[in-house]
This record gives structure tokens, C-alpha cells and sequence, in this order.
């Protein structure tokens, strides 16, 4: 699985890394997240946004590889949302409730504006 990302510092000199999967997050897959998702901890990230526009497929793996993530990131005082939900995932996302575990934003823009203004 390709993970695109970006990297954005702030005036204070902390990090924001937003990751973009492409295609799908699931069983096969989910272990490329986890290992992103702790590389950015190991940058001592402030903020983890992840862009889920381009997976058009996500089962229990995949949403765990998130969860996990947010776990991990929080440990560390970081922040962690996702954002960019195709219809599909939003509803797998509301069906196990996992949208009130999880911050999610509609857009990146919106996650950047709305999440981090102290950041920014």
C-alpha cells in the first residue's frame, strides 16, 4: 500500500504529519499504517492527521491500525484525527461507533483549521 505524506511545521517548530493511504486498509495493509503511524511518533509529532480520501475499502484491521495509532499517538501527548471519509467508510464508522472515538473531519482543511488553531 502507498502512503503518501506531508510534513508541516509550525511557527513553534512543532510537527503536523498528515498520511494519506491509498485504496484499501485492511488486513493485508493495516500493518504499513501501524509502521507509519510509529514512525511519526518517533519524530515526536504534535499532530497525526490521517486522510482517508483514496481508501475505498477499510474492514476491522484496517480500523484497528487506526485506533491503535490514536492510542499511541495520545500516549505522547499528540494529537490524532482522520479526515476526507468516502460514504461508504463514514457509515462502517458509525456502525461500530467509531466515530466517537475518533476525531473526523470532513476535510484536511477543516482537521488543520479546526484542530490545531493553537498549532498553526
Amino acid at each position: 500500500m502507498e502512503i503518501e505524506e506531508k510534513k508541516l511545521i509550525t511557527q513553534e517548530g512543532n510537527n503536523v504529519i498528515v498520511l494519506k493511504p491509498k485504496v484499501r486498509l485492511d488486513i493485508s495493509t493495516s500493518w504499513q499504517l501501524r509502521l507509519k503511524l510509529q514512525e511519526c511518533i518517533s519524530q515526536i509529532s504534535c499532530c497525526v492527521i490521517v486522510n482517508l480520501a483514496q481508501v475505498i475499502f477499510i474492514d476491522s484491521a484496517g480500523l484497528a491500525a487506526l485506533v491503535a495509532g490514536m492510542r499511541s499517538i495520545q500516549q505522547f501527548k499528540g494529537r490524532f484525527c482522520i479526515c476526507n471519509l468516502l460514504p461508504e467508510a463514514k457509515l462502517l464508522f458509525e456502525i461500530t461507533m467509531m466515530d466517537t472515538m475518533l476525531e473526523i473531519f470532513d476535510t484536511e482543511e477543516e482537521a488543520l483549521n479546526n484542530l490545531l488553531p493553537a498549532y498553526l
